[in-house]
């Protein structure tokens, strides 16, 4: 599907053969490795995600597909991306993979030095580097002045002190990226996880999406670890955060589309009064709504991706994106847990796991209000 925009240009929306391909071969490989019961069985483990599984990914190149060539990686679009996020919705795949190659990759494509490109891109394009990045505080706020964890000069060093929460991954992490305020305002350093002064604790929640609170308690880094010069923080988290939302809608969208598959497939099977529920308007009403529900927002991520891949601004489409694949997550997933009925909010039925993750997703890189604020701003109210 293409469409004509102003001056002649073409916003094309289809996917060519090779990421056909690629969606497919995703696809297969999740769903041959990873069922649901293993999905439960990683939740409850102690790492939160399969080491075996990380290999093979990495064996299969999804975690090099959009670095540079120079630094290990394909070069490959971002759109390319956005189809293995999607494809990992589907499935409700937990893994270190949105933390370490999107949101850390990101961030060290957009403000690493080519020493720290050089060395940690290859390695997390490899999947022999797993990376946090340690952003949100107690203040519980997306704006620059929620950043409080102080970086104090010590010679040529630096002391951390202070605690972050929900950071992704942080347990198995080897490297966390640090959001830190300096003189010069929020500077980030590269922090080796297993470094002295740093303690890392595992937060229960609903998603069981693998949280932490990790606390640095004076930890000395060197100015070295910087990623971006001093106060160039904030900066860097901004340039990286498009891409990163965009491909955290793609992994909500693919849950959306599993869990109208999972209820349609319930609604023949479920039998009452003697006529599958599938057969009552309301239940089809409700089926209804829930396609166009993720029908409009797959149409949106699509253009929102074509958009960063072309290089164009996306801010004011970003945050229109997340602020309603976040409710239409919310929208899809209530809806299919009231057509299951009872067992659709049990941790045993399948349909839970999206049920869960569409809440917890609903906060990762800005919930709606949030987003709500930032649509206002760009329209200049």
């Amino acid at each position: 599907m293409s469409f004509l925009l102003k001056g002649n240009e073409e916003m094309d929306l289809d996917f060519n053969k090779e990421q056909e391909m690629l969606r497919k071969s995703v696809a297969e490989f999740l769903s041959k490795e990873c069922p649901f019961d293993t999905v439960r069985e990683i939740e409850d483990s102690a790492e939160g995600y399969d080491k075996k599984l990380w290999k093979k990914m990495a064996g299969l190149g999804w975690m090099e597909i959009h670095f540079p060539e120079a630094y290990g990686g394909l070069g490959d679009p971002f759109v390319d991306m956005t189809i293995i996020m999607e494809e990992m919705g589907k499935k409700a795949f937990p893994s270190p993979f949105f933390s370490t190659v999107i949101l850390c990759g990101l961030i060290l494509m957009e403000g690493g030095s080519e020493e720290q490109k050089k060395t940690l891109l290859p390695k997390i394009a490899a999947g022999k580097r797993i990376m946090a990045l340690a952003q949100y505080e107690e203040e519980a706020s997306y704006l620059e002045s929620g950043i409080q964890l102080s970086a104090q000069p010590d010679g040529g060093n630096y002391v951390l002190d202070g605690r972050k929460l929900f950071v992704l991954d942080a347990n198995v992490a080897d490297d966390i990226i640090v959001a830190a305020r300096t003189g010069e305002g929020v500077t980030l350093f590269l922090v080796n996880a297993k470094a002295p002064g740093v303690s890392i604790q595992k937060m229960r929640t609903i998603g069981k999406d693998n949280n932490s609170a990790v606390t640095f308690d004076k930890v000395n880094v060197s100015k070295d670890s910087m990623v971006g010069g001093p106060g160039a923080g904030w900066s860097i988290l901004e340039q990286a955060a498009p891409k990163a939302t965009v491909a955290k809608c793609a992994e909500m969208l693919g849950g959306c589309e599993e869990a109208i598959t999972m209820t349609v497939a319930y609604a023949k099977e479920r039998v009452q009064y003697s006529t599958p529920i599938g057969g009552f308007q309301v239940i089809q009403h409700y089926m209804a709504d829930m396609r166009i529900a993720y029908d409009t927002s797959i149409y949106y991520l699509h253009k929102v991706v074509w958009m960063l891949d072309q290089g164009m601004d996306a801010v004011k489409e970003v945050s229109a994106l997340k602020a309603q694949v976040n409710e239409q997550y919310k929208f899809i997933t209530e809806r299919a847990v009231q057509i299951h009925g009872g067992i659709g909010t049990t941790r045993e039925f399948n349909i839970g796991l999206f049920y869960r993750r569409a809440k917890a997703f609903e906060t990762i890189l800005g919930d709606t209000a949030h987003h709500h604020d930032r649509l206002a701003d760009a329209l200049g109210m």
